[in-house]
């Protein structure tokens, strides 16, 4: 990439996350970021669209990152050393996140990151795609999981991280859906 496109998207961007971490998305404007970020505002539209489509670049951005981890294969086989990877890159990229999905935007947070999770999962276990048993569990792990630490958060990181791989390592319906009496196929 040529380093004055780079250097003109680092200006905007660190322009943006300064002014989305004092104000609303909606109440951003391109003109004001463009005086922020020094450059013109069709240097701006060179690159995006709006200020909202800078928003979920920079979202989805940092959705990769935090599922960056190393072993998502341990969603299965050690599903608490997953939960701490999990955990640990999230608390890396926390004042990113915090920024972006603050506001009106909280909400897809955890939206984008279970369509991650999920989808990492899948290409992992292409055959569970379309198995309801599976997809429940999961569903349940990544939602229960994520909304469980956020309330929880107060009385200690590390133990509530603890606490939740461990609960979902007891949980062995991922691996064995036929245990739930419902099947491969997720109907008895």
């Amino acid at each position: 990439m040529d380093l004055r496109v780079e250097k003109t998207r680092r200006s905007i961007i660190n322009g943006f996350l300064e002014l989305r971490a004092r104000k609303p998305l909606e109440k951003i404007r391109v003109r004001e970021l463009c005086e922020k970020a020094q450059i013109n505002k069709s240097t701006f539209y060179d690159h995006y669209r709006d200020v909202y489509d800078l928003a979920e670049q920079l979202e989805d951005e940092a959705i990769r990152s935090y599922l960056d981890i190393a072993h998502p294969e341990y969603v299965l086989t050690d599903v608490a050393g997953f939960v701490r990877e999990l955990f640990a890159s999230r608390l890396a990229c926390e004042r990113l996140l915090d920024i972006l999905f603050s506001g009106n935007r909280s909400g897809l947070l955890v939206e984008k990151l279970a369509a991650g999770l999920t989808e990492m999962v899948l290409e992992k276990y292409p055959d569970q795609r379309e198995n309801p048993v599976f997809r429940t569990v999961l569903t349940y792990r990544i939602y229960g999981g994520y909304y469980a630490f956020q309330e929880n958060r107060k009385y200690g990181e590390e133990m509530v991280i603890e606490l939740i791989g461990r609960m979902a390592q007891s949980q062995s319906a991922l691996k064995n859906p036929d245990q739930w009496g419902m099947g491969a196929g997720g109907r008895e």
